[in-house]
C-alpha cells in the first residue's frame, strides 16, 4: 500500500508542554483521512510539522516518500495547506489574488488569468471575481482560500479545520469542494472538531487527545468500539428531562448524557432488547416521550467515551 504520510513516534515540545507526544500515523494515498480532537489536542501542531512549517523534536515523518526534516523543499513542492483563516490579500479582488498566485507559481500572465477564471467558476465565485476579498462572506473566503491552494493541483492537501465558524450551507459547499479534490486525485488530510464533518468526509479517522493518537479506524469501526447501540430520547416537557434520564439510567444500567437540546437524552446501551421495557416504565410514571430512536452510537458519543469530554470542550490552546 502506498502511503502519503507515515510517522513514527512524532514529538513536538514547547517549553514544558509536549504538544505532540509520540504520534504514529500511516495514511494511504487517495481519499480523505480525518484527524479529530478538541482544541489543544495537537492537531494543528502535527499538521505544521508534516507541512514543514515546524521541525519535529523527535521521531520521524515522511510525506509522499520525503523526510520532512531532511527534504523539506521536496515536500513543499507537492503539498498545499489551508489553515483555519483565509491567507489571501484582502485588499485585492478574488481574481487579482488568484492571478498573483499563478504568476508566483510560474504561469504566464495569460495562463495565470485563465487558471484564475477557471477556479472562480468552479468554486461558484465568478460573480464576485472583481470584489475585494474583504467584502466576501465567511463561506466565500474559505472557498477562495482553497482555490488559492490549488492553483497548481497538489498531490496532498492539508485542510486544518476548514469550516470553523461557517454556517451549514457554506460548510456543505466546502465539503463538496473537498470531494471534488479527492475525485481529481488529491489526497486530503483533514483536521476538524466537527464530528459530522469527519463522518461525512473521512475514509478513516484518527482521534488525538493530549498529543497522542488514542483511537484509529473507519467511522463504523470507531462507533462499534464503544458499544453495541445508543438510544436517543426527546421528552415532551424539558422540565421532566432529569427524572426521565434517571429512570432510563436505572432500567438500562447506563449513564445518561443530557444533550444541548434541553429535551434530549442519549444513553449507550449494550442490551438493546431492554430499551422497550425502559420506555414503558417511563410511560407508567406519567412522563411523555415525543421521539426516540435506537441505533449505532454517534461519533459524538464515541469521542465522549474515548476522552471523557465533548469535542467542543476548550482546552488550553496549542502553542503553535
Amino acid at each position: 500500500m502506498d502511503l502519503a504520510i507515515e510517522t513514527h513516534d512524532l514529538v513536538k515540545v514547547f517549553g514544558e508542554q509536549r504538544a505532540v507526544d509520540g504520534v504514529d500515523l500511516a495514511i494511504p494515498t487517495g481519499g480523505v483521512y480525518g484527524v479529530l480532537g478538541p482544541n489543544g489536542a495537537g492537531k494543528t501542531t502535527t499538521i505544521k510539522m508534516l507541512a514543514t512549517l515546524l521541525k519535529p523534536d523527535g521521531g520521524t515523518a515522511t510525506v509522499l516518500g520525503h523526510d520532512v526534516a531532511r527534504e523539506p523543499a521536496a515536500v513543499r513542492s507537492r503539498v498545499a495547506m489551508t489553515g483555519q483563516f483565509a491567507s489571501l490579500d484582502e485588499d485585492l479582488t478574488g481574481l487579482e489574488n488568484l492571478v498573483l498566485l499563478g504568476r508566483l507559481y510560474g504561469y504566464s500572465r495569460v495562463a495565470a488569468r485563465g487558471r484564475a477564471t477557471e477556479l472562480l467558476a468552479a468554486f461558484g465565485l465568478a460573480d464576485a471575481a472583481k470584489k475585494q476579498v474583504k467584502a466576501y462572506s465567511g463561506g466565500m473566503r474559505r472557498r477562495i482560500d482553497i482555490a488559492g491552494s490549488i492553483v497548481v493541483r497538489p498531490d496532498l492537501m492539508f485542510l486544518d479545520e476548514p469550516t470553523t465558524g461557517l454556517d451549514p450551507r457554506s460548510r456543505n459547499q466546502v465539503w463538496e469542494i473537498v470531494r471534488g479534490l479527492v475525485g481529481s486525485g488529491t489526497t486530503v488530510l483533514l483536521t476538524t472538531q466537527y464530528l459530522e464533518e469527519a463522518d461525512q468526509l473521512a475514509d478513516r479517522i484518527a482521534v488525538i487527545d493530549h498529543g497522542r493518537v488514542i483511537a484509529e479506524g473507519t467511522s463504523g469501526e470507531l462507533k462499534a468500539s464503544v458499544g453495541s447501540g445508543a438510544v436517543h430520547v426527546r421528552v415532551a416537557d424539558p422540565a421532566e428531562r432529569e427524572q426521565v434520564a434517571g429512570l432510563l439510567a436505572e432500567t438500562l444500567a447506563a449513564e445518561p448524557v443530557l444533550e444541548s437540546d434541553r429535551a434530549a437524552i442519549s444513553l449507550r446501551v449494550d442490551q438493546p432488547e431492554r430499551v422497550a421495557g425502559a420506555l414503558q416504565r417511563v410511560a407508567e410514571h406519567g412522563f411523555r416521550i415525543t421521539e426516540y430512536s435506537l441505533g449505532q452510537p454517534s461519533l459524538d458519543e464515541v469521542f465522549l467515551a474515548l476522552t471523557g469530554r465533548p469535542t467542543d470542550d476548550t482546552d488550553e490552546e496549542e502553542a503553535a
